[in-house]
Formats: structure tokens, sequence, C-alpha cells
């Protein structure tokens, strides 16, 4: 990127990503979920190993992939992160495939509390980041749906990124891309992307899940990707499916239907450039009168 006059007036307004002008081939993969966790594992790892057969760099599987999403299954199907059966499965699959794999979520135990846990592995399967839910879904829409994780599970107090082949990414989990105070803080550090695992319902998906993804996009600049299970319309919590991808200017370039399926497409992070010079919001923010900062 051009440094501007303004840039260099103003340097902490712009905190750029580490490369522009790379692409990064990404696969999101809408899991069908159901009650075998073994199963559901054994999909995540296979549908891993397909999408490096496409040429994904990295993949993302949705929100609660090993388990059904209820707060009654939380407890049983609650493991330790990074020594559960899960965990070591994604190790496995991540250094065999030679991808980096966001690890959707999984119920985490730790101690006597539970979290809601998204797993990053690098090529060679290690650990490199671990994100806990950080606004837990809580709400109540009368005659249509109530819900509230906080009744089993704990949030998180930490924002999180990684980096993949040169890529700053962050990362969300379905009820955080609501809140764009968190989405705003890591494109400040500089990612180009954003993954939310997610499992939107069939009342707030219709209304709201193509909406938000798009409204993070746009006003912070950059990708974000979405990733949902598929649809079980038998299942206690129906999820609304339609995995989507957009890009910085806030059009959908890919999206799915309800149904087990795999997006693969190429990120191109040449866009950032020519949307953050084409409208240069990012330095023209009156943080002389408000902002947006990290609590440490």
């Amino acid at each position: 990127m051009a440094v501007t006059a303004t840039d260099a007036i103003h340097p902490r307004f712009v905190k750029k990503p580490l490369f522009y002008s790379m692409g990064l081939k990404i696969a999101l993969v809408q899991l069908s979920v159901g009650k075998d966790k073994s199963k559901n594992v054994a999909q995540a790892v296979k549908k891993i190993h397909q999408a490096k057969e496409k040429g994904a760099q990295l993949v993302a599987l949705p929100e609660c992939f090993n388990s059904p999403y209820g707060t009654k299954y939380f407890n049983e199907y609650a493991e330790e992160v990074p020594l559960g059966e899960t965990s070591s499965a994604l190790s496995q699959a991540a250094a065999e495939a030679g991808v980096c794999v966001v690890g959707g979520t999984v119920p985490e135990r730790c101690g006597d509390k539970l979290y809601n846990t998204c797993t990053v592995w690098d090529i060679n399967g290690k650990l490199i980041a671990k994100y806990r839910k950080m606004h837990l879904f809580d709400i109540d829409i009368p005659n249509k749906i109530t819900f509230k994780e906080s009744e089993v599970l704990k949030p998180g107090n930490e924002i999180t990124t990684f980096e993949c082949n040169g890529v700053k990414i962050g990362l969300g989990i379905c009820y955080d891309l609501r809140f764009q105070e968190i989405a705003h803080l890591m494109a400040n550090e500089g990612c180009g992307l954003l993954i939310y695992p997610g499992a939107f319902n069939m009342t707030t998906g219709p209304k709201h899940w193509e909406l938000l993804g798009r409204a993070r996009a746009t006003d912070q600049q950059l990708w974000v990707a979405l990733v949902s299970p598929a649809r079980d319309a038998n299942a206690e919590y129906v999820a609304w499916g339609h995995t989507t991808l957009v890009d910085p200017w806030g059009a959908v370039v890919a999206k799915l239907d309800e149904k087990e399926d795999t997006l693969v497409h190429t990120v191109d992070l040449s866009m950032l450039e020519d949307v953050r010079g084409s409208i240069p919001i990012r330095v023209q923010r009156r943080t002389d009168i408000y902002d947006t900062v990290r609590k440490s």
C-alpha cells in the first residue's frame, strides 16, 4: 500500500497486513453433525483431506462440529484441549494433509468450566491458536427461539489472531459476529480475513447471517468467512446453513445452500489495498473524539 501523507501524520491509524499481493486458497466445510462424536470427527477429517486435494491451504470447520448444538449436550461432549480425541484427530489431519486447520468449535472442558472453543492447527499439526467464544448466545425471541448458552458455558476473555501463509487472520464464533468492536480490533491489528464458525438458527439465520457478514466485511474492509453446520431438519436446534464468503467490498463471492458441502475459493488479498485506498475510512476515523481500544 502506498504511504499517504495522512498515514505519515497518523501512523497508528493503520496497521497493514503482512502481505497484500498474495492469495490464500481456503475451504469452508459445511458438515452434517449428528450425535455420534466419532463419526462427526471422522467426517471432518475426511473433508480436510478432500479439501487439500482441491488445493486448499486453509480448511475451516463449523461451530460444534463434533457435537449436537445445545446446552444439554455440551457437558457430555466436552473434552480438554488439546488432550481430547477431537484435538488429536485435527492435529493429525492437519499434519498429514499439510494444511492449516481452523477447527470450528468444540465444547471444551477446563477444570469445572466449559467453553465453546475454536482451535487452530498448523501444517505440522501444532496448536497455534485457541479462541474461546467471548459473547455467549443468550437470546429470547417470543414465539420463535429462546436459548441461553450461559446456563452451561463460560465466556472467553481473549481476542485471538494467527498467521497462515503470511496472512493474519482473526477469529470469532457465531454470536461474536454481532459485535463490531472485536472485529475492529482484529482489523486494526492487521487482519485481512476474519473467520466465524457459527450456527445461526432458522429465525436469525435468514434475517442476519449474510447481513452481518457483509456488514463486518464492509465496515472493516477485509474478507469475512462464515462457516455453518449443514441443516438437519430433525435436530433439536436447526442450523440455517448457507456458509458464506464475503469480500472487502461487502459482496458475497460464494455461498452454499443448506446441505453438506465444501466451499473452496482463493481469497485475493490484493483487494484490501484497492478497497482501503478507494474509501480511506481507516485514516479518516476521528480517534481524537472516539476510538475502540483493547483493555489490558
